[in-house]
């Protein structure tokens, strides 16, 4: 993919983090939804909070994950960055892929027979806590951008040699800094 020009890069990047924290805020509002239909000893409470979080699910989670991974597939071939190039952008990837699919394939088909029960599922405390632990781990790894370069983003640095200034053709330079 052509890079990206500065504006288009910075305007993705907004809606990408703007999409992901939305995501995260959804998913602990799911979490705090599921944890109170599951502690609670009045049914009328566990089937109210079942069916909000039926709602959330059923327009909000499939569009933003969908948005969140797009965005971040986006970003990442327009970049120097690069999908393949560093480890943290590959496994907040794959990650991102993952979570996308549960979300989609498995936890909004949940949602939706829990609020049809109406019964306590403790699987609705735990998918959103395990999504909830994935995003801050991704919030961590981007910004951190731990572990380096994979072995095709190292191949592509070596195959691309310096610019006269000394920097890599990506951009960054080849000097480890402390």
């Amino acid at each position: 993919m052509k890079p990206l020009k500065r504006p288009a890069r910075r305007a993705l990047l907004v809606v990408h983090v703007a999409v992901s924290v939305g995501w995260l805020g959804l998913t602990l509002g799911l979490l705090t939804l599921g944890i109170t239909a599951y502690a609670t000893a009045e049914p009328s409470l566990t089937q109210a909070a079942y069916t909000a979080m039926d709602v959330f699910a059923d327009w909000l989670l499939a569009p933003i994950a969908l948005a969140a991974l797009g965005s971040g597939v986006v970003l990442s071939l327009g970049t120097p960055w690069g999908l393949a190039r560093h480890r943290w952008v590959w496994i907040k990837f794959w990650i991102t892929l993952g979570t996308a699919a549960a979300t989609v394939f498995a936890l909004r088909p949940e949602i939706s027979h829990a609020a049809a029960a109406g019964v306590p599922d403790i699987s609705l405390v735990a998918a959103p806590s395990v999504a909830t632990t994935a995003y801050l781990f991704m919030t961590a790894v981007s910004v951190l951008k731990p572990w380096g370069l994979t072995r095709r983003g190292r191949r592509l640095r070596r195959s691309a040699g310096t610019t006269s200034s000394g920097k890599a053709v990506d951009g960054r330079s080849l000097r480890r800094s402390a």
